[in-house]
Protein backbone atom coordinates (compact mmCIF):
# COMPACT_ATOMS: atom_id res chain seq x y z
CA UNK A 1 0.00 0.00 0.00
CA UNK A 2 2.49 2.95 1.12
CA UNK A 3 4.31 1.62 -2.39
CA UNK A 4 1.45 2.92 -3.97
CA UNK A 5 1.41 6.12 -1.62
CA UNK A 6 4.87 6.87 -1.97
CA UNK A 7 4.30 6.91 -5.92
CA UNK A 8 1.51 9.41 -5.67
CA UNK A 9 3.69 11.50 -3.03
CA UNK A 10 6.85 11.61 -4.80
CA UNK A 11 5.01 13.25 -7.39
CA UNK A 12 5.30 16.49 -5.41
CA UNK A 13 8.31 18.19 -4.33
CA UNK A 14 9.44 16.59 -1.19
CA UNK A 15 8.97 19.74 0.93
CA UNK A 16 5.12 19.84 -0.01
CA UNK A 17 4.57 15.78 -0.12
CA UNK A 18 5.80 16.30 3.49
CA UNK A 19 3.52 18.50 4.45
CA UNK A 20 0.12 16.80 2.19
CA UNK A 21 1.70 13.26 3.93
CA UNK A 22 1.16 14.59 7.80
CA UNK A 23 -1.51 17.03 7.31
CA UNK A 24 -3.28 13.73 5.78
CA UNK A 25 -2.98 11.53 9.02
CA UNK A 26 -3.50 14.46 11.13
CA UNK A 27 -7.25 14.44 9.82
CA UNK A 28 -7.41 10.91 10.14
CA UNK A 29 -6.36 11.25 13.80
CA UNK A 30 -8.54 14.18 14.64
CA UNK A 31 -11.07 11.27 15.65
CA UNK A 32 -11.04 8.75 18.30
CA UNK A 33 -11.92 5.72 15.29
CA UNK A 34 -9.16 7.21 13.29
CA UNK A 35 -6.53 6.96 15.97
CA UNK A 36 -7.75 3.74 16.64
CA UNK A 37 -7.21 2.44 12.95
CA UNK A 38 -4.28 3.77 12.69
CA UNK A 39 -2.76 1.75 15.91
CA UNK A 40 -4.37 -1.01 14.67
CA UNK A 41 -2.08 -0.98 11.55
CA UNK A 42 0.90 0.14 12.53
CA UNK A 43 1.23 0.40 16.26
CA UNK A 44 3.54 -2.49 17.49
CA UNK A 45 3.30 -4.23 21.16
CA UNK A 46 5.11 -2.26 23.73
CA UNK A 47 8.84 -3.34 24.61
CA UNK A 48 9.42 -0.69 27.17
CA UNK A 49 13.55 0.47 27.73
CA UNK A 50 14.96 3.05 30.11
CA UNK A 51 17.25 4.84 29.49
CA UNK A 52 18.54 8.13 31.18
CA UNK A 53 16.15 7.90 34.17
CA UNK A 54 13.05 8.27 30.80
CA UNK A 55 10.89 5.39 30.21
CA UNK A 56 10.56 4.83 26.64
CA UNK A 57 7.81 2.44 25.16
CA UNK A 58 9.98 1.46 22.49
CA UNK A 59 13.78 2.33 22.05
CA UNK A 60 12.79 3.30 18.53
CA UNK A 61 12.28 7.62 17.97
CA UNK A 62 11.81 10.31 15.02
CA UNK A 63 14.90 12.46 14.73
CA UNK A 64 14.59 16.13 14.87
CA UNK A 65 13.21 18.10 11.66
CA UNK A 66 10.21 16.11 10.49
CA UNK A 67 8.22 17.79 13.56
CA UNK A 68 9.88 21.02 13.71
CA UNK A 69 7.34 22.69 15.71
CA UNK A 70 5.82 20.00 17.46
CA UNK A 71 2.41 20.19 15.34
CA UNK A 72 2.32 16.09 14.72
CA UNK A 73 3.21 14.37 18.01
CA UNK A 74 -0.60 12.63 18.26
CA UNK A 75 0.08 11.22 14.89
CA UNK A 76 3.00 10.42 15.58
CA UNK A 77 2.00 8.68 18.25
CA UNK A 78 -0.47 6.44 16.97
CA UNK A 79 2.71 5.23 14.59
CA UNK A 80 4.48 3.64 17.19
CA UNK A 81 7.63 5.62 18.02
CA UNK A 82 8.62 5.30 21.65
CA UNK A 83 9.83 9.27 21.37
CA UNK A 84 9.52 12.27 19.17
CA UNK A 85 12.28 14.67 18.61
CA UNK A 86 11.02 17.99 17.99
CA UNK A 87 13.05 20.90 16.28
CA UNK A 88 15.36 22.32 15.24
CA UNK A 89 13.86 25.07 17.81
CA UNK A 90 15.65 28.34 17.93
CA UNK A 91 14.62 31.92 19.68
CA UNK A 92 13.43 33.34 17.32
CA UNK A 93 10.78 32.49 14.70
CA UNK A 94 12.81 32.09 10.82
CA UNK A 95 11.88 30.85 7.24
CA UNK A 96 14.82 28.93 6.93
CA UNK A 97 16.78 28.79 3.56
CA UNK A 98 14.89 29.67 0.20
CA UNK A 99 12.78 27.08 -1.20
CA UNK A 100 13.62 24.16 -2.77
CA UNK A 101 15.37 22.80 -0.20
CA UNK A 102 14.46 19.11 0.19
CA UNK A 103 15.50 16.77 -2.24
CA UNK A 104 15.39 12.94 -2.88
CA UNK A 105 18.02 10.96 -4.32
CA UNK A 106 15.67 8.12 -5.17
CA UNK A 107 18.97 5.64 -6.86
CA UNK A 108 20.61 6.39 -3.39
CA UNK A 109 17.49 6.04 -0.88
CA UNK A 110 18.56 9.14 0.27
CA UNK A 111 17.87 12.65 0.99
CA UNK A 112 19.39 16.32 0.70
CA UNK A 113 18.15 19.17 2.68
CA UNK A 114 19.11 22.87 3.21
CA UNK A 115 16.07 23.43 5.39
CA UNK A 116 17.77 26.30 7.70
CA UNK A 117 16.64 25.78 10.70
CA UNK A 118 13.53 26.76 9.36
CA UNK A 119 10.83 27.01 12.49
CA UNK A 120 7.86 29.55 14.40
CA UNK A 121 10.27 30.00 16.88
CA UNK A 122 10.91 29.21 20.56
CA UNK A 123 7.80 31.18 21.91
CA UNK A 124 5.20 29.19 19.12
CA UNK A 125 6.74 25.75 19.81
CA UNK A 126 6.58 26.16 23.63
CA UNK A 127 2.82 27.25 22.88
CA UNK A 128 2.05 23.83 20.95
CA UNK A 129 3.67 21.89 23.88
CA UNK A 130 1.68 22.92 26.15
CA UNK A 131 -1.17 22.19 24.09
CA UNK A 132 -0.08 18.93 23.62
CA UNK A 133 0.42 18.50 27.65
CA UNK A 134 -2.57 19.88 28.31
CA UNK A 135 -5.05 17.55 25.85
CA UNK A 136 -2.86 14.45 26.37
CA UNK A 137 -2.20 13.98 29.54
CA UNK A 138 -1.93 9.98 29.71
CA UNK A 139 0.16 9.72 27.07
CA UNK A 140 3.47 8.00 27.16
CA UNK A 141 6.00 9.21 24.09
CA UNK A 142 9.01 11.11 24.98
CA UNK A 143 9.15 14.51 24.01
CA UNK A 144 12.74 15.52 22.71
CA UNK A 145 13.96 19.22 22.38
CA UNK A 146 16.27 20.10 19.83
CA UNK A 147 17.67 23.39 19.86
CA UNK A 148 19.99 25.65 18.06
CA UNK A 149 20.99 28.34 17.43
CA UNK A 150 19.47 31.49 14.85
CA UNK A 151 21.24 32.14 11.44
CA UNK A 152 21.74 35.94 12.40
CA UNK A 153 23.53 35.18 15.93
CA UNK A 154 27.16 35.33 16.03
CA UNK A 155 28.62 32.34 17.24
CA UNK A 156 30.24 34.26 20.25
CA UNK A 157 26.77 34.75 21.50
CA UNK A 158 25.74 31.20 20.17
CA UNK A 159 25.81 30.29 24.04
CA UNK A 160 22.35 32.46 24.68
CA UNK A 161 20.09 31.02 22.06
CA UNK A 162 21.12 27.53 23.56
CA UNK A 163 20.15 28.73 26.90
CA UNK A 164 17.12 31.08 25.81
CA UNK A 165 15.35 27.36 24.45
CA UNK A 166 16.84 25.36 27.06
CA UNK A 167 14.98 27.31 29.56
CA UNK A 168 11.73 28.39 27.88
CA UNK A 169 11.23 24.57 26.85
CA UNK A 170 12.37 22.57 30.15
CA UNK A 171 9.25 22.04 31.70
CA UNK A 172 7.53 20.57 28.74
CA UNK A 173 9.83 18.59 27.08
CA UNK A 174 11.49 15.26 28.47
CA UNK A 175 14.94 15.76 27.34
CA UNK A 176 17.33 18.22 25.25
CA UNK A 177 19.42 17.68 22.17
CA UNK A 178 21.91 19.91 21.37
CA UNK A 179 22.45 20.56 17.56
CA UNK A 180 25.88 22.25 16.53
CA UNK A 181 26.57 19.88 13.63
CA UNK A 182 23.72 20.86 10.88
CA UNK A 183 25.08 21.94 7.60
CA UNK A 184 22.86 24.46 7.21
CA UNK A 185 23.18 27.10 9.19
CA UNK A 186 26.19 29.21 8.22
CA UNK A 187 29.28 28.85 10.85
CA UNK A 188 27.21 26.73 13.26
CA UNK A 189 29.44 23.89 12.43
CA UNK A 190 32.76 26.01 14.42
CA UNK A 191 30.47 25.00 17.17
CA UNK A 192 31.47 21.58 17.52
CA UNK A 193 34.98 22.99 18.39
CA UNK A 194 35.70 21.75 21.69
CA UNK A 195 36.34 25.17 23.50
CA UNK A 196 33.34 26.59 21.58
CA UNK A 197 31.19 23.81 22.41
CA UNK A 198 32.74 23.59 26.43
CA UNK A 199 30.88 27.25 26.81
CA UNK A 200 27.52 26.59 25.04
CA UNK A 201 27.28 23.02 27.41
CA UNK A 202 28.74 24.82 30.26
CA UNK A 203 26.14 26.90 30.73
CA UNK A 204 23.33 24.39 29.50
CA UNK A 205 24.46 22.33 32.64
CA UNK A 206 24.92 24.90 34.74
CA UNK A 207 21.02 26.57 34.05
CA UNK A 208 19.76 22.59 34.50
CA UNK A 209 20.61 22.74 38.30
CA UNK A 210 18.04 25.82 38.41
CA UNK A 211 15.40 23.32 37.50
CA UNK A 212 13.69 20.91 40.20
CA UNK A 213 13.38 18.21 38.11
CA UNK A 214 16.31 16.48 35.98
CA UNK A 215 15.96 16.39 32.22
CA UNK A 216 19.08 14.33 30.35
CA UNK A 217 20.81 16.20 27.45
CA UNK A 218 22.48 15.34 24.39
CA UNK A 219 24.70 16.17 22.01
CA UNK A 220 24.16 15.89 18.28
CA UNK A 221 27.12 15.50 16.20
CA UNK A 222 28.10 14.86 12.27
CA UNK A 223 29.86 12.29 10.73
CA UNK A 224 32.17 14.06 8.66
CA UNK A 225 34.20 14.95 12.34
CA UNK A 226 37.23 12.74 12.70
CA UNK A 227 37.48 9.56 14.63
CA UNK A 228 39.65 11.52 17.09
CA UNK A 229 37.21 14.94 16.82
CA UNK A 230 34.79 12.94 17.70
CA UNK A 231 36.71 11.08 20.85
CA UNK A 232 37.83 14.88 22.10
CA UNK A 233 33.97 15.44 22.03
CA UNK A 234 32.74 12.84 23.87
CA UNK A 235 35.84 13.10 26.23
CA UNK A 236 34.44 16.39 27.20
CA UNK A 237 30.34 15.69 27.18
CA UNK A 238 31.63 12.83 29.51
CA UNK A 239 33.41 15.37 31.77
CA UNK A 240 30.77 18.13 31.77
CA UNK A 241 28.38 15.12 32.83
CA UNK A 242 25.96 15.82 29.38
CA UNK A 243 24.36 12.27 29.22
CA UNK A 244 25.10 11.14 26.60
CA UNK A 245 25.84 11.89 22.33
CA UNK A 246 23.67 11.12 19.37
CA UNK A 247 25.87 9.84 16.91
CA UNK A 248 25.50 11.07 13.83
CA UNK A 249 24.07 14.09 12.21
CA UNK A 250 23.91 14.59 8.34
CA UNK A 251 27.30 14.70 6.05
CA UNK A 252 28.42 16.98 3.72
CA UNK A 253 30.12 14.22 1.71
CA UNK A 254 29.03 13.29 -1.78
CA UNK A 255 31.10 10.52 -2.92
CA UNK A 256 30.11 7.00 -4.08
CA UNK A 257 26.64 7.82 -4.96
CA UNK A 258 24.41 6.35 -7.90
CA UNK A 259 23.15 9.92 -8.16
CA UNK A 260 24.64 11.81 -11.45
CA UNK A 261 27.11 14.44 -10.80
CA UNK A 262 25.26 16.66 -12.89
CA UNK A 263 22.11 15.92 -10.27
CA UNK A 264 24.13 16.64 -7.61
CA UNK A 265 25.87 19.97 -8.76
CA UNK A 266 22.41 21.08 -9.68
CA UNK A 267 20.71 19.83 -6.49
CA UNK A 268 24.18 21.83 -4.72
CA UNK A 269 24.50 22.39 -1.01
CA UNK A 270 23.22 20.77 2.00
CA UNK A 271 23.30 17.92 4.84
CA UNK A 272 22.86 14.33 2.71
CA UNK A 273 21.24 11.37 4.79
CA UNK A 274 20.06 8.16 3.93
CA UNK A 275 21.98 5.09 3.00
CA UNK A 276 24.93 7.02 1.85
CA UNK A 277 25.75 7.64 5.85
CA UNK A 278 24.71 4.58 7.02
CA UNK A 279 28.10 3.01 7.10
CA UNK A 280 30.14 6.16 8.30
CA UNK A 281 27.32 6.52 11.05
CA UNK A 282 27.86 2.86 12.47
CA UNK A 283 31.78 3.23 12.56
CA UNK A 284 31.64 5.88 14.45
CA UNK A 285 29.29 5.45 16.95
CA UNK A 286 30.72 1.80 17.38
CA UNK A 287 34.33 3.91 17.70
CA UNK A 288 32.65 6.00 20.11
CA UNK A 289 31.04 3.14 22.32
CA UNK A 290 34.49 0.81 22.14
CA UNK A 291 36.45 3.83 23.58
CA UNK A 292 33.87 5.37 25.81
CA UNK A 293 32.28 2.08 27.57
CA UNK A 294 28.88 0.35 27.36
CA UNK A 295 27.96 3.53 30.05
CA UNK A 296 28.24 5.97 27.74
CA UNK A 297 24.80 6.83 26.62
CA UNK A 298 24.65 6.75 22.52
CA UNK A 299 21.65 7.28 20.32
CA UNK A 300 21.95 5.63 17.33
CA UNK A 301 21.09 7.66 13.96
CA UNK A 302 21.85 7.69 10.59
CA UNK A 303 20.71 5.86 7.67
CA UNK A 304 18.62 2.82 9.53
CA UNK A 305 16.10 1.41 7.09
CA UNK A 306 15.63 -1.83 9.03
CA UNK A 307 15.46 -4.01 11.55
CA UNK A 308 18.91 -5.42 10.65
CA UNK A 309 20.41 -1.88 10.68
CA UNK A 310 18.85 -1.06 13.90
CA UNK A 311 20.25 -4.29 15.63
CA UNK A 312 23.66 -3.80 14.30
CA UNK A 313 23.40 -0.05 16.17
CA UNK A 314 22.26 -1.76 19.09
CA UNK A 315 25.07 -4.51 19.28
CA UNK A 316 27.08 -1.45 18.87
CA UNK A 317 26.19 -0.07 22.16
CA UNK A 318 22.83 2.37 21.10
CA UNK A 319 21.02 2.73 24.09
CA UNK A 320 18.23 4.06 21.23
CA UNK A 321 18.14 4.17 17.76
CA UNK A 322 16.09 7.32 15.41
CA UNK A 323 15.12 6.97 12.18
CA UNK A 324 14.29 9.70 9.63
CA UNK A 325 14.96 9.37 5.63
CA UNK A 326 14.29 5.10 6.04
CA UNK A 327 10.63 6.30 6.88
CA UNK A 328 10.19 8.27 4.12
CA UNK A 329 11.15 5.56 2.08
CA UNK A 330 9.63 2.76 3.61
CA UNK A 331 6.80 3.93 5.07
CA UNK A 332 5.26 3.93 8.91
CA UNK A 333 5.68 -0.01 8.40
CA UNK A 334 9.09 0.48 8.90
CA UNK A 335 8.41 1.36 12.72
CA UNK A 336 6.47 -1.82 13.58
CA UNK A 337 9.36 -4.29 11.43
CA UNK A 338 12.49 -2.29 13.62
CA UNK A 339 10.39 -2.81 16.82
CA UNK A 340 8.79 -6.41 16.90
CA UNK A 341 10.98 -9.38 18.29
Amino acid sequence: MYQLIRAFLFQFSAEKAHYMAMNSLKVICSTALGRQLVKSIYNAPSQPVEVCGLSFKNNLGLAAGFDKNAKYIRELECLGFGHVEIGTVTPLAQDGNQKPRLFRLKKDLALINRMGFNNEGVAAVKKSLIKWRINNPTSNIIIGGNIGKNKATENENAWKDYAICFQELYPYVDYFTVNVSSPNTPGLRALQDVDALQIILEHLTTLRKSFQKYKPMFLKIAPDLTDEQALQTAELVKALEVDGMIIANTTIQRSGLKTEASVLEKIGAGGLSGKPVQERAQSLMKFISDKMGKEFCIIGNGGIFSKQDAQERLDAGAKLIQIWTGFIFEGPSIIKKIIRK
